[in-house]
């Protein structure tokens, strides 16, 4: 008990360098030679005489020299019409004067180039020269900009990200042009070698925090990172807590709006969400809905998410508390309908729960992995057909059926995929808890998520704020949404270097009319 105690209460973020990762020691790659065959053999032994290694040789003002590209990863036509054709036409000596490319990077050795051939750059050799050039000529295979799936709007914006680094970077400078926008670039993964860049606003995020994301995206030694839902584990405060404590989202407009508080944003290569640090649990709440709708409206919607998230955790348990415990305190006439519904069941209130519950996971999970017209049938027919079917058998009572509906509806309308696994995930404990010592157990399960809430960190920031601590002046957009005249300061949970905003100079010539 005491190793498992130690694993649960594991907190990374007490040391620069988290636990069980190794900071990887800098490579030295081997100079380049003025023999380009001895170059060309270097570069075709690294790569295990890979097939779709080519090399085209050719002269270039009476001098010889070498292209060495990946078919698999280059765009042939750029090659030809940007290299070989400039090339073969002139008497220039000089490729920098020659060669139309965006990108040519001028290299000392081998390695160096290795890891850009690899990413769809094309290397140039030439005779006699220690030295070579780099010239990035890899092919583009992305989808259109279009709206997130996951992140849907009724109104603003309606872009989100694409697998495309380079494009998503386009969508963020989009929508936040100042000066002040950092971007700093990593690779990756030992094996996978993914491009990432770290963004943020230098004028308003905290240094320090920028540079412990920094020191662990750096520190992480591991082969395979294609993804940011892999590098997230790496770098998050608490692996074993049930809150997510890095938002992802799909959409550029949502990133814009946490850099402007002081966040930072992670952008990889290959993958269509931006990972935001550091956050809070209210954030997860938050929806650019409420910000794209009037003040009243959007208090009201978010609001109702934070009351969704305590249907979402106590409904079942509650339901199986009253049915097992504390039937006095519901009114009589309801007590007899209920009581007459749950006769007929052959087994405790937690077993029907426990059935439901698993059965609407398996159900959301089936229209997860289907084609979209049929996963909607298996929604509509499985949600129908089974309800009625098992409470026709006496395996469920229709009083559960309604719970485990108003539940799952209630788990729906979190905006963050993550804090909804989560809500899902602590339901289960606290039935647990319900059925065995009734609202005791149901107080108990919810004061321990709220010291765990108050104890919880990211990046070293307080997760539960501005509850704890207190803050109330950052309620105003938190747990309602102000007027943005009233919105003056910053959420001081993310540390920014300006607290204050721009815009509250408009709140000193407003009247409201009485």
């Amino acid at each position: 008990m005491g190793f498992i105690k130690r694993m649960l209460t594991n907190n990374r973020k007490e040391s620069k360098t988290p636990p069980g990762i190794t900071r990887r020691a800098p490579s030295h790659g081997r100079r380049v030679m003025g023999d380009i065959a001895a170059n060309v053999e270097y570069v075709r032994n690294a790569l295990f005489h890979t097939d779709d290694l080519q090399e085209r040789s050719f002269e270039q003002a009476a001098r010889p020299a070498l292209l060495v590209y990946l078919s698999s990863v280059c765009d042939l036509a750029k090659i030809h019409e940007a290299i070989l054709k400039p090339m073969l036409s002139s008497e220039d000596k000089d490729p920098e004067r020659i060669i139309p490319a965006a990108d040519m990077r001028r290299l000392t050795d081998l390695e160096s180039g290795i890891e850009l051939l690899l990413r769809g750059y094309s290397l140039l050799f030439r005779h006699e020269r220690e030295e070579y050039y780099a010239i990035e000529t890899a092919a583009i295979v992305q989808r259109s900009v279009d709206e997130p799936t996951n992140e849907k709007a009724v109104q603003g914006a309606h872009n989100g990200f694409i697998e495309s680094l380079h494009v998503n970077l386009q969508l963020v400078r989009r929508q936040i042009g100042s000066r002040n926008l950092v971007v700093r670039r990593y690779s990756l993964g030992n094996m996978t070698k993914t491009e990432a860049s770290l963004i943020y606003l230098n004028d308003l995020a905290d240094p320090e925090i920028v540079e412990d994301i920094d020191q662990r995206l750096r520190a992480i030694d591991a082969d395979n990172l294609m993804n940011g839902y892999l590098v997230l584990e790496y770098i998050e405060d608490r692996s074993f807590s049930p809150f997510p404590q890095i938002l992802q989202t799909e959409r550029p407009d949502r990133v814009a709006g946490n850099l402007l508080e002081g966040r930072v944003a992670l952008l990889m290569e290959g993958t269509s969400a931006a990972l935001l640090m550091p956050t809070s649990f209210f954030v997860f709440y938050q929806s650019p809905d409420d910000y794209n709708s009037r003040s009243l409206a959007g208090s009201f919607i978010r609001l109702l998410r934070l009351f969704s998230f305590l249907i979402a955790i106590t409904l079942p348990a509650y339901y199986i508390a009253v049915v097992t415990f504390h039937y006095e305190v519901i009114p009589m006439e309801l007590f007899y309908q209920i009581k007459g519904s749950v006769e007929r069941i052959p087994y405790p209130p937690i077993l029907e729960a426990l059935f439901m519950e698993l059965t609407i996971e398996l159900l959301r999970e089936a229209s997860i992995r289907l084609p979209t017209p049929v996963s909607q049938s298996i929604g509509i027919v499985g949600g129908l057909v089974i309800g009625d079917a098992v409470v026709r058998v006496g395996l469920v009572s229709y009083p559960m059926i309604i719970v485990v509906a108003l539940t799952a509806i209630a788990s729906f309308v979190v905006p963050s995929h993550e804090m909804s696994y989560s809500v899902r995930l602590l339901r289960f404990p606290v039935m647990i808890a319900a059925s065995m010592f009734g609202f005791i157990g149901i107080a108990f399960c919810l004061t321990a998520i709220f010291v765990h809430l108050c104890k919880l960190k990211s990046f070293g920031t307080p997760y539960f704020a501005p509850v704890a601590p207190f803050r109330i002046l950052d309620w105003k957009d938190a747990l309602v949404r102000l007027p943005y005249w009233k919105l003056n300061e910053r959420p001081n949970d993310p540390r920014p270097q300006k607290l204050v905003q721009e815009h509250r100079s408009k709140e000193g010539g407003r009247h409201d009319q009485e």
